[in-house]
């Protein structure tokens, strides 16, 4: 009984040996597998990564037209108040930007327009109408369309501001 024990153990140390070495070369070419899907994504990515330079495009100023300006006469104006204040005055130097110096001479025989516009709509500013940043961004947005409307077909590009005096 003995050496049919050793004899069926032989026999499954000799099965276990055969599944063992079919297990084996399956193991092998996993392994392999794996290692050529890293080596290979490695290489790719590297090869996109680093293989293209990425030329920029290069950049093309525009030409910059030169921009002309036009002084305006000092504007004196006193703000509307409530009842009992003391008046208070408002003293703005204003400098138009216009596109070209052609459009300079068509505006200089408006300029009364202009300036009654701008006496019109300041006269009813209040003081607290020019606190701050914001309020002086609003009076020059408000100014630059009321000077379009003015010189119309014209147009200017900004109303800049030289001075600003509120006493």
């Amino acid at each position: 009984m003995a050496a049919k024990a050793k004899e069926a153990e032989a026999g499954d140390d000799a099965a276990a040996e055969g599944e063992s070495k079919k297990k084996l070369p399956l193991k092998l070419i996993i392994i392999a597998a794996a290692a050529v899907l890293v080596v290979g994504g490695g290489g790719t990515a590297a090869f996109l990564m680093l293989g293209k330079k990425h030329e920029e495009p290069k950049h093309v100023e525009a030409p910059v037209k030169p921009v002309a300006f036009l002084d305006l006469p000092d504007v004196i104006v006193n703000l509307a108040g409530g009842s009992g204040d003391r008046t208070q005055y408002l003293k703005l130097k204003i400098v138009l930007e216009v596109p070209d110096q052609l459009i300079v001479t068509q505006i200089q025989p408006l300029m009364p327009r202009v300036v009654d516009a701008f006496q019109t709509y300041l006269r009813e500013l209040r003081s607290t109408d020019l606190e701050g940043s914001g309020g002086l961004y609003r009076l020059r947005d408000e100014l630059t369309r009321r000077v379009n409307m003015a010189v119309s077909p014209v147009r200017i590009n900004a109303v800049l501001f030289k001075e600003i005096i509120v006493q």
